[in-house]
């Protein structure tokens, strides 16, 4: 307990004291870069290079609080795994890696927190060290890697500039090749942390991580590092850049919610929320809203963050059952629990005055503002109906109705200490949205929208409910209505074929080619002409040269003879 207490109090203490200063900071529109010299020989000196500004000093705070929330939770959560400090040490090299990350203005400290994000990432993922857990780390680190070349790439271009602090040049290079090149390979970095289209299939597999971590995760570090560096590079984006992001982010959008209204493991559908959500983010920095996805970004780490939470304590309770159709009529065994968990749901929909609502209704009604065309326009509407259709799918299987198979065996577990790590969130996630709008905001929105347009994100919402609600119903024989159309829901279920594409596809192929190869070349021809070949005419070689050297004696006398003999025929 005394390490979870340790780090819980100190993540708590240094986010509340990062969030005064990002209010000061915010007041006085002040940044500070602070530098320092860490080594210096003959005039060169290495320096690490630190930015404080109401965005990274926010970040931060939030960063931490979910953190130290996550803690205290893991110590209850994580009771019977003998090795906990290990666990916890281990989340707290990932927060350690995210705040890296979140203070540098240098490509380089960029890269260390970036791939200590990864490194730890993969650590955790197969954290459970079972062949599922060690498939789902392997494809997030190796996707992970794909982003991290990009980086390096980014990295050797910025050469040409002669420093690696970016923030000296996003103004003063705006619009030049080199930039260009810059930002394209900082999209292609930011789209596999992001997990964006077609990187996206390692973001589900990355569940098989313990819910602790999936809570950090997917709330405020590894996922959001993609979009808050693409926040941070938004001044030199140019307009091929931001279409090319917005047309894939809004098709990621569309996929996640799609792919989370047929799904049954109930983290996964957490899951592919995040990832339609990261697909909105992305969309609206697309777009040039980029304070609108920074504040998406914060309020939906704090929903997302006490959902997984939820959905851990859900897990644990049920004998680690994750399949939502064995739950049903948990709101009579967890009550408080269930009452978060609607909370979050709520708060993802969009349901007015929770904090989610601010930052999704704000970025709708901008996006009805806007002359993109009807393709983005639908896309938008589409995939928040489909955001209210899982999450209504969800309820409907996970509180609602009768008990179902695991219910008569829970261990009906409420710990004291999980839902103190739950309560800690739930203010934040039902006033923070208001907050934050009064922070952030500098002057209040005022959209104003023909009727029909601005009650459009309130009829996609009841829309999508009872869609979701379509979606959950069984039949007599307990069959689902998506099994009617069997072969559509398993191409939507399966992210449109992205894992079997993308990933299986990527590996099974080359791996089939390689053994083929292996065979006929390398077991092959190549040992018959070549080693092989060798071995056996030296080896016969040396069967008859050690005859020799064994008979040394007969065979000199057998010459001898042969020698005489030839000397009396033929003298």
């Amino acid at each position: 307990m005394s390490m979870c207490l340790i780090y819980f109090m100190g993540f708590l203490v240094f986010s509340m004291l990062s969030f005064f200063l990002s209010l000061n900071f915010l007041s006085l529109d002040y940044s500070l870069i602070l530098e320092i010299e860490m080594v210096s020989m003959n005039s060169s000196s290495v320096v690490m290079s630190i930015i404080l500004d109401w965005m990274s000093l926010l970040f931060a705070s939030f960063v931490l609080f979910i953190s130290s929330m996550v803690i205290y939770y893991s110590y209850e959560y994580m009771s019977g795994d003998l090795m906990i400090n290990r666990f916890i040490m281990l989340v707290v090299m990932f927060v350690v890696s995210m705040l890296l990350l979140i203070f540098s203005p240098n490509l380089i400290s960029i890269l260390l927190g970036w791939d200590g994000l990864g490194l730890v990432s993969y650590c955790l993922v197969i954290y459970y060290q079972n062949i599922k857990s060690f498939n789902a780390g392997m494809l997030t680190a190796l996707t992970n890697r794909l982003g991290d070349v990009a980086f390096l790439m980014s990295i050797a271009w910025m050469l040409n500039f002669g420093s690696w602090n970016y923030l000296f040049f996003l103004d003063f290079m705006f619009g030049s090749l080199e930039m260009q090149v810059i930002m394209f390979l900082m999209l292609v970095a930011g789209m596999t942390k992001s997990a964006q289209i077609p990187f996206s299939s390692w973001l589900p597999a990355a569940m098989a991580a313990p819910t602790p971590v999936s809570s950090l995760v997917h709330s405020s570090t590894l996922v959001t590092a993609g979009v808050y560096l693409l926040i941070r590079f938004n001044f030199c984006m140019g307009d091929s850049v931001k279409m090319i992001l917005l047309f894939v982010a809004s098709l990621t959008m569309f996929m996640a919610g799609l792919g989370a209204s047929y799904e049954y493991d109930l983290k996964k559908i957490i899951a592919l929320s995040t990832l339609s959500q990261l697909g909105l983010m992305m969309s609206i920095l697309g777009m040039g809203g980029y304070i609108l996805a920074f504040y998406h970004l914060l309020t939906h780490a704090l929903f997302k963050a006490l959902l997984f939470m939820c959905a851990g304590a859900m897990i644990h309770s049920l004998g680690n059952c994750q399949d939502i159709r064995f739950m049903g009529g948990m709101i009579k065994q967890m009550p408080l629990t269930c009452i978060f968990f609607t909370i979050c749901n709520m708060s993802l929909c969009g349901l007015p005055f929770l904090s989610g609502f601010y930052s999704k209704d704000l970025i709708l009604e901008s996006i009805s503002m806007d002359s993109l065309g009807f393709y983005i326009y639908l896309m938008y509407f589409v995939s928040t109906g489909l955001t209210v259709a899982y999450t209504f799918r969800l309820m409907y299987y996970v509180l609602g109705g009768d008990f179902n198979y695991f219910s008569f065996h829970m261990i009906n577990d409420e710990g004291f200490i999980m839902l103190s790590g739950m309560s800690g969130i739930i203010l934040y996630v039902v006033f923070m949205g208001s907050g934050l709008s009064w922070m952030i905001l500098s002057t209040p929105y005022f959209i104003c929208l023909p009727f029909f347009m601005k009650m459009m994100t309130l009829i996609v919402t009841m829309f999508g409910g009872w869609m979701g609600f379509e979606l959950a119903q069984l039949l007599l024989s307990y069959k689902s209505k998506s099994l009617n159309f069997l072969s559509s829901s398993m191409f939507f279920g399966s992210m449109w074929n992205m894992p079997y594409i993308l990933t299986f596809g990527v590996n099974y192929y080359p791996l089939q080619e390689g053994m083929k190869i292996y065979e006929s070349v390398d077991q092959g021809w190549s040992e018959f002409v070549g080693s092989q070949n060798f071995y056996f005419s030296l080896s016969l070689l040396s069967k008859f040269m050690h005859i020799f050297y064994n008979n040394n004696l007969k065979v000199f006398l057998s010459l001898t003879v042969m020698w005489i003999m030839f000397l009396i025929f033929f003298f």
